[in-house]
């Protein structure tokens, strides 16, 4: 899904408050994890992962990760990836962005 700036930042906005949903640990990014991923994304769709292992890897972990969900990420603050993909369904989404 591709975001205009101005969407990323509403949704960097919008996960300030966010708890991560998500912790890729020593294990690294494996199965768990990126069903973790899918479980947020489906009933939250903006969500937070923190990363507490692997801290010289955390892009590319995310960019992966996001990849692997089709979801987008929207940014990396620290250690914490913000990853954002809206519910299949239109009638059930929660976060709502302008263009």
């Amino acid at each position: 899904m591709d975001l205009s700036k101005r969407q990323k930042e509403q949704l960097k906005r919008r996960a300030h408050h966010l708890k991560p949903v998500v912790y890729i640990g020593h294990q690294g990014l494996g199965e768990a994890q990126v069903q973790k991923t899918e479980e947020g994304l489906m009933s939250h769709e903006l969500i937070k992962v923190k990363f507490t292992d692997h801290k010289d890897e955390v892009r590319d972990l995310a960019v992966k990760l996001a990849e692997q969900t089709d979801g987008s990420l929207i940014g990396i603050i620290g250690y914490v990836a913000i990853i954002y993909r809206p519910h299949p369904d239109p009638e059930l989404r929660r976060v709502k962005i302008t263009v």
